[in-house]
């Protein structure tokens, strides 16, 4: 047996978690995915494992917490996806993070330039869903707004 799935399978299965308003995949529990910001400071393979089994504590580099911003007036932001097709799915809808009342900053004192990001199930603590790093880092200083604008989310099973 092959050991991939199909894209209709992995379309359904974005769908089923990312676009959970669709029918018939509705879920009461999961109303609302967030996107969150990380910076590594430079480490990002302590990051990615960090965000593949850690939580949400901010004590200690094994703990996504640790790099994810928290300061300059950051706050998570919802996001909505179009349907998914041939396995990916795309935001149909435009991010916008606050603009920085400061320089943005970790728990672990990891820096402003935002490396890596983070779909969420909660707009504080939860889970993480899907990670992964940015093509272009960004640094975000006081006055800078960090914007994702509609389409340019991709999560992609292959």
């Amino acid at each position: 047996m092959s050991d991939a799935a199909s894209n209709y399978l992995e379309s359904k299965l974005l769908d089923h978690v990312l676009n959970y308003s669709t029918a018939p995949y509705t879920d009461s529990n999961l109303t609302t995915i967030y996107v969150g910001l990380f910076a590594s400071g430079g480490n990002n393979s302590a990051l990615i494992t960090a965000l593949e089994s850690g939580t949400n504590s901010t004590s200690g580099t094994g703990n996504w917490g640790y790099y994810e911003i928290n300061a300059g007036s950051y706050a998570r932001r919802s996001v909505g996806f179009a349907s998914a097709s041939t396995g990916s799915i795309s935001s149909d809808t435009t991010v916008e993070f606050p603009v920085a009342s400061a320089d943005y900053q970790t728990a672990g004192s990891t820096g402003n330039t935002v490396t890596h990001i983070a779909l969420l199930d909660g707009s504080t603590g939860n889970n993480v869903l899907f990670y992964g790093q940015l093509a272009t880092s960004k640094t975000v200083s006081s006055g800078d707004q960090f914007t994702i604008t509609s389409g340019n989310l991709t999560i992609t099973l292959s």
